[in-house]
């Protein structure tokens, strides 16, 4: 009996040192910063915003017609970058946010030339009146709000679209010129960008 005790007795005290060395090796990989699989495949919140973000990216980029001369594309592209940029009275930057006239001059920022800062002073010593039915991607268009005189200016966009920073409380927008409020408090319209230069009629010269 003395042997068999001495086993059963040596047996009792290997027990649990066995079973704390086994949960000890358990614990090691969450020790050294492993991640189960199930959590590496779930997406993280930065990879969830990189979703998020990337069809608004797309959709950016299609609203700049295609039928926009180098110029105004690479105006249209700047103002439509900014979409969803807070309203700001004389703000004209992305991180300050913008007013109509902010929004232009940000927009024309690469032209060869330097625009007013204010809507009414645009409106009138710069540019080439352009009718409304012969309105190009690029060309400004002037509203008065509130007032007989022009204080608001947008970027036509084509087909009757423009983007604008509306007023406090709103963004940077895109809205159609088919709206009867619009359409009320349209003025005049300007094509401030120089002509695209015919190289075919140079050649043929």
């Amino acid at each position: 009996m003395r042997p068999f005790f001495k086993t059963w007795l040596t047996i009792c005290l290997l027990m649990p040192l066995a079973a704390h060395a086994t949960n000890r090796e358990q614990r090691l990989p969450n020790v050294n910063g492993y991640t189960p699989k199930s959590h590496v495949s779930a997406p993280s919140s930065k990879n969830k915003q990189a979703v998020k973000r990337a069809p608004q990216l797309a959709s950016k980029s299609n609203l700049v017609p295609p039928m926009a001369s180098k110029e105004s594309s690479n105006v249209l592209s700047r103002a439509v970058n900014v979409l969803g940029t807070p309203y700001r009275w004389g703000g004209s930057s992305p991180s300050k946010g913008f007013d109509c006239s902010g929004l232009v001059k940000y927009a024309f920022n690469d032209a060869t030339f330097d625009l007013p800062r204010t809507s009414n002073a645009m409106a009138s010593g710069h540019g080439e009146k352009v009718d409304r039915n012969d309105l190009k991607p690029g060309d400004l268009i002037f509203f008065n709000i509130k007032s007989r005189r022009v204080n608001h200016v947008a970027i036509y966009l084509g087909n009757d679209r423009f983007i604008h920073a509306p007023r406090r409380g709103k963004s940077v927008t895109i809205d159609t010129l088919k709206k009867p409020y619009w359409e009320s408090h349209y003025v005049v319209a300007k094509r401030v960008l120089p002509k695209e230069k015919n190289t075919l009629q140079v050649v043929q010269r």
